[in-house]
């Protein structure tokens, strides 16, 4: 259980969102941050006192396109193994995910609502999770992994496939099953809703090129995600279906890497965030030369996408969707350290926080985690991270998180302290 009351003295404290830092004292009592104060701190004699020795202090890490499921078990795994050796895997890896320093993660699709409660009731350790469910796919879509022996069905008919059945994915076709399959996510306690609505690399039956689901089943789901307070992100690549899932509402607009310079400015236009993966060759690794081959188209995008986000001045968010090798999980933090090539070392720090938090309030009414998170201020989360050295002059720091990452809080609770 959390201390009622610690008090991290002597700091230099980054605070999500402005670029200058600051020395000071930091009071957390109930899960939240109570005082900042460069004087002294009178605090109760009960409250745990931490001397920060003049390291630096900023908040929690997060990734808004993480998946805690899918990123600790393998394609196989998904497709044959038991249900409760996934899930332990994915268990062992929210804790692993914590240890690295993210406080909070959006989980961009998979059965994570057991895992999430554990968490949430202090049952076991990890990360704060704004789930999804199952991801919601057409027929031949990014989320199909039906084997080509399986008949399609009408979504409220017969026998569901595994993946449905465990909840990774969820195949709807037409506006009722899509209404359907948003409502029912939410009923399970999605934070928003995921769709694909684009062609995919680790798919079997699409092309990058494509544009998947129509703009009124893409409206379905924003409408059902709308009425009870919150929104859509859409897994796309391509121009074409980019603008369709703006012009019908999505709010996020995942990966985005083979856009063009018109769809981007529409997106500015629109105040759509663009959630982005600086995505190398050797982050995910696929069984076919097809895939490999999608794989690095989207890679030769990447830069092209950053700088045109830049040139119009697109909302940015910061995620690594790695996926099906559990042996890479441990690289997620080098994600972080790939943005270097477009960013300052500030503004990599505030996307991979402040900004990324800012994308997860727009759950709204659906936030599981009412109140600040990715900021360090009275009344905000008390989420945060101390740092061997200063990350706004070396965030390579992040780089190595079990040697570097000396403290890791989450919600006043202390899961990491080597100071």
């Amino acid at each position: 259980m959390a201390n009622s009351s610690i008090l991290i003295n002597d700091v230099l404290v980054f605070n999500g969102c402005n670029k200058d830092v600051f020395r000071a004292n930091i009071f957390v009592e109930d899960s939240l941050i109570r005082k900042i104060s460069e004087q002294d701190i009178i605090v109760p004699e009960s409250t745990l006192v931490i001397d920060g020795k003049g390291k630096f202090l900023m908040p929690g890490l997060i990734d808004a396109h993480w998946h805690t499921f899918m990123s600790s078990n393998t394609m196989i795994d998904l497709l044959t193994a038991d249900s409760a050796y996934t899930q332990i895997k994915a268990i062992k890896e929210a804790e692993n995910t914590l240890l690295r320093g993210f406080t909070t993660v959006r989980d961009a699709g998979g059965p994570v609502f057991g895992i999430k409660r554990a968490i949430d009731e202090q049952i076991l350790p990890g990360p704060r999770i704004y789930p999804c469910g199952a991801i919601i796919s057409q027929t031949g879509g990014h989320g199909d992994f039906r084997a080509v022996y399986e008949e399609p069905r009408p979504f409220d008919c017969c026998k569901l496939s595994h993946t449905e059945e465990i909840g990774a994915a969820i195949i709807a076709d037409g506006v009722d099953a899509v209404t359907v399959a948003a409502r029912n996510n939410i009923r399970l306690g999605a934070s928003q809703i995921k769709l694909m609505t684009g062609g995919g690399v680790a798919s079997l039956y699409d092309q990058l090129e494509d544009t998947q689901f129509f703009e009124e089943e893409i409206r379905a789901a924003v409408k059902a995600a709308e009425d009870v307070g919150t929104y859509v992100m859409v897994h796309v690549y391509v121009p074409r279906a980019i603008k369709r899932a703006v012009l019908a509402g999505v709010k996020s607009i995942e990966h985005g890497h083979l856009i063009d310079e018109p769809t981007m400015e529409f997106m500015a236009q629109k105040g759509t965030w663009l959630s982005m993966q600086p995505f190398t060759y050797n982050d995910n690794q696929y069984p076919s030369k097809a895939q490999q081959d999608k794989h690095k188209i989207v890679v030769d995008g990447t830069d092209h996408t950053y700088n045109l986000a830049k040139k119009y001045q697109v909302k940015l968010a910061w995620g690594t969707d790695l996926l099906f090798n559990p042996m890479n999980t441990k690289n997620q933090n080098q994600g972080i350290l790939k943005l270097q090539k477009w960013f300052t070392n500030y503004e990599i720090l505030r996307m991979v926080t402040y900004d990324n938090a800012q994308l997860l309030s727009l759950s709204g009414s659906r936030n599981p985690y009412p109140g600040r998170l990715g900021i360090i201020e009275e009344n905000a989360w008390a989420d945060m991270i101390i740092l061997d050295g200063n990350a706004m002059d070396n965030i390579d720091l992040l780089g190595d998180p079990g040697k570097n990452i000396l403290l890791i809080m989450k919600g006043g609770e202390i899961f990491k302290n080597i100071l």
